[in-house]
């Protein structure tokens, strides 16, 4: 937690850009019976019954000091859609000498993912590329991808979109929308914060830590 803390509070560096990234599934969910026409005053209404479609998986990626994003939805999220998004989000920072990128511990983010979808040459270039910041188990709040998430499932995640087209022709739109008004996100934690407010764990592993407890 603290590496990725001290990560968040560096300086913007583009030779040494911050991105985060992760991956969601993304349901398929149609309708029976045709929605009501909307009218107005009134809110939007559905019939209980749906059918289910299947699902695809959005990836996405954001470095939140700049606004760039990268999102693509693809059938399945495998390795192999793991390295493909890997090779483009690396096309759009050619100057960076590393990206650092924010991702979970899911097995398919490692560079094993590259060796398995390109020759060995490319495989090893790519992974070059990067420098991987894990988040700690159960603790996906602090990769910041999550609060993109977010703002995209508001906007047409939680609803019922029935095919993948439909789904990748709507994230799209959002994701572009948002990238070109550059909405950053301000990172407010800080290592100081953590060691004071979640000060019971820093405690339990060495009692001295108590002296970082608010008082």
């Amino acid at each position: 937690m603290e590496r990725l803390l001290w990560l968040y509070s560096l300086p913007l560096d583009a030779r040494f850009p911050v991105v985060c990234f992760d991956e969601r599934p993304c349901f398929l969910i149609g309708n029976t019976v045709s929605s009501l026409a909307l009218k107005a005053g009134s809110v939007h209404k559905e019939h209980y019954e749906y059918e289910k479609n299947g699902s695809c998986a959005l990836l996405s990626a954001i470095e939140p000091k700049t606004g760039k994003r990268l999102a693509r939805v693809y059938d399945r999220r495998t390795k192999r859609e793991y390295a493909l998004f890997m090779k483009e989000l690396a096309t759009q920072y050619p100057t960076a000498e590393k990206i650092r990128l924010v991702q979970d511990n899911l097995n398919t983010h490692n560079t094993s993912s590259f060796y398995e979808t390109f020759t060995a040459e490319e495989a090893f270039a790519l992974s070059q590329r990067f420098e991987f910041y894990y988040t700690p188990k159960k603790a996906s709040w602090l990769n910041m991808i999550e609060i993109e998430f977010s703002a995209i499932a508001r906007q047409c995640l939680q609803r019922r979109i029935a095919t993948k087209a439909e789904v990748e022709r709507e994230v799209q739109a959002i994701v572009k929308e948002r990238a070109a008004k550059a909405i950053k996100i301000e990172w407010q934690f800080s290592i100081a914060s953590a060691r004071t407010k979640l000060n019971r764990h820093y405690e339990a592993v060495q009692a001295e830590n108590i002296k970082y407890k608010a008082t």
